[in-house]
């Protein structure tokens, strides 16, 4: 019979991975722990780990409207689209391709009245009354495009500079770079207005190949916004506590006898962050700690402003409470993507979304949160001045519009322009990756220097390729 006495009995699972099949589950660990690379913890405070250059951000909230909202009758004015309603795009404009294929479809009018506001005289549709009181804390860039046709590939490059996934979001890199403010938060939160699926899903927020660490953490409706977040019933805080403590025992085991494996530090750290978030996070969203009149800024009194209402209110919360980035998407499902009947569904996306858009720039700003907090609206393109199916407009990435506000931007500005039916950007061009270079260099990081090593080559968040824009802070 076999003698057992000189076989080592594993005290852990680590040793029993290490011991198996000839020392072969050693690999299948190898790659467990190859999925949270180790890399700067964001979990931990920004000691340490400096900006590389002055920032004039200290968080960034990205307004989503997914589906492509129609820069030409909210943002960008054309008074000659009215002028040849009806018509077919002159041949001066050239071969354009579109999604639907519908490029010769007359060109559709725009119903909005418009007006000039602020003391800069930006102009605004009739669609968004309350945004528009805000136009002198808000540069209108008019100048955007981007590469993708369709929701997918343009909606996966507007969170991460490409249009194939696999690529980690803008989000992940900001916290990659900058880590976390507040050690019982999560550095990334991402929120959607419904319950139907954003296009791409969590992809739109994954890391892609770095750590799963620095993915954003969704907040839902209900109760539970944080998933998971409240314990078991019957499960005490000293309960808890003592499991984490024995995890930690062991993983603290493996670290000593492996010093160079430092990858399950991550790991550690994110057990540690659910425990503290266990106590701050209830506390960070509950809203009914908020005035009434505070309520009613973000249109919470009202039925069609409640909802995004709620989302724009946490916003103020999470960044004034040190979280880096903040995501919410608005018409989730793309609900802004009006091929047809584009009055009816412009109309009512836009009522529910002003209201609270513009509440949230008023209270960050008495509150002194607005110079330091980014604020970013857009979609993942926007609409063609050519009609679909006779009453909507088709997707156009060859030029739309986006505004920011706050974190160093100067407002009260318009920058870029397109050509006189607002199908292509002209003057002052930004592509997405000039748009993530920007927000990047007003959070202080430069998208050459923001490297993470992958495979052996560097990768940097816009693909060497973007520019900041001097404009947004020097008008």
């Amino acid at each position: 019979m076999l003698s057992t006495t000189h076989i080592k009995i594993p005290q852990n699972r680590r040793e029993f991975l290490e011991t198996s099949g000839l020392g072969f589950g050693s690999l299948a660990l190898a790659s467990l722990l190859s999925q949270a690379e180790a890399a700067p913890n964001p979990f931990r405070s920004t000691a340490g780990q400096t900006p590389h250059h002055r920032p004039q951000a200290k968080n960034i909230i990205f307004l989503f409207m997914e589906g492509g909202p129609s820069h030409i009758d909210l943002f960008d004015p054309k008074p000659l689209l009215n002028k040849l309603a009806g018509q077919t795009l002159p041949d001066s404009f050239g071969e354009i391709l579109t999604a639907a294929g519908e490029s010769r479809s007359p060109l559709l009018v725009s119903k909005r009245k418009w007006k000039q506001h602020g003391e800069a005289g930006t102009w605004v549709s009739d669609w968004l009354p309350e945004i528009a009181t805000c136009v002198d804390d808000i540069a209108v860039i008019r100048s955007c495009w981007a590469d993708g046709l369709n929701h997918s590939s343009s909606v996966c490059q507007m969170n991460t500079c490409s249009l194939i996934g696999g690529r980690p979001s803008l989000g992940s890199w900001v916290t990659y770079g900058l880590g976390s403010e507040n050690k019982n938060l999560p550095s990334f939160v991402v929120m959607q207005d419904n319950r139907s699926q954003v296009v791409n899903g969590p992809r739109n927020w994954g890391t892609g190949f770095m750590p799963a660490v620095y993915q954003g953490i969704q907040l839902r409706e209900g109760k539970q916004p944080i998933p998971n977040l409240n314990n078991p019933e019957g499960m005490t805080d000293t309960r808890q506590r003592s499991k984490l403590s024995l995890l930690k025992s062991l993983n603290q085991g493996f670290t000593d006898q492996h010093a160079r494996q430092t990858e399950l530090e991550a790991r550690i750290a994110s057990y540690e962050l659910a425990f503290r978030m266990q106590s701050e996070a209830p506390e960070a969203v509950d809203l009914s700690q908020e005035t009434e009149v505070t309520r009613k800024l973000y249109g919470m009194d009202q039925e069609d402003t409640s909802s995004f209402g709620r989302l724009c209110l946490m916003s103020r919360r999470l960044v004034e409470r040190g979280v880096r980035f903040v995501q919410l998407y608005h018409g989730a499902g793309s609900k802004w993507d009006a091929h047809s009947g584009i009055e009816k569904n412009h109309a009512k996306l836009s009522k529910t979304m002003d209201h609270p858009v513009a509440g949230l720039i008023k209270d960050l700003k008495q509150r002194g949160l607005l110079d330091e907090t980014l604020v970013v609206w857009g979609g993942e393109f926007g609409r063609t001045p050519m009609s679909e199916k006779g009453t909507g407009r088709d997707h156009n990435p060859t030029g739309f519009t986006m505004w920011m506000a706050g974190g160093g931007v100067k407002g009260g500005q318009t920058i870029g322009t397109t050509d006189e039916l607002g199908l292509r950007a002209i003057e002052d061009r930004m592509h997405v990756h000039d748009l993530h270079a920007s927000m990047l260099h007003l959070m202080g990081l430069d998208r050459m220097k923001l490297v993470y090593e992958y495979n052996g080559r560097p990768e940097r968040p816009t693909i060497n390729e973007g520019q900041f824009q001097t404009k947004l802070v020097t008008g």
